[in-house]
């Protein structure tokens, strides 16, 4: 069995959960910000079996688009510059770690 953590921009969240729901997947959820931008995402965390991981990973990845998003720059020791700066957000981050025991009580 697997665990599988997915972290996925706020906007494709609601997608990812239909689709993982529709594919019969049980699924939690929780509200997570980034460290970087600070922006808010969401953390799927996913037990399966270890033939059905790279099926969920694709259904994450379906569902889960990269886009570009200007930012204030930033210069040296915290202070802001007043160039905006253009980074990629979206997409997926995806962790999948074994486990070790699964009880349903």
């Amino acid at each position: 069995m697997k665990l599988v953590f997915a972290i996925v921009n706020n906007d494709d969240s609601s997608a990812v959960s239909a689709a993982m729901t529709k594919k019969g997947y049980s699924t939690t959820k929780l509200a997570t910000t980034g460290g970087f931008l600070k922006a808010g995402n969401t953390t799927f965390i996913t037990g399966v079996a270890d033939d059905k991981v790279d099926d969920v990973i694709q259904i994450i990845a379906a569902n889960s688009s990269r886009r570009t998003q200007l930012i204030p720059g930033t210069m040296d020791v915290g202070m802001y510059s007043s160039f905006p700066v253009e980074v990629t957000v979206g997409g997926a981050t995806i962790f999948v770690l074994n486990v070790d025991r699964f009880e349903k009580v």
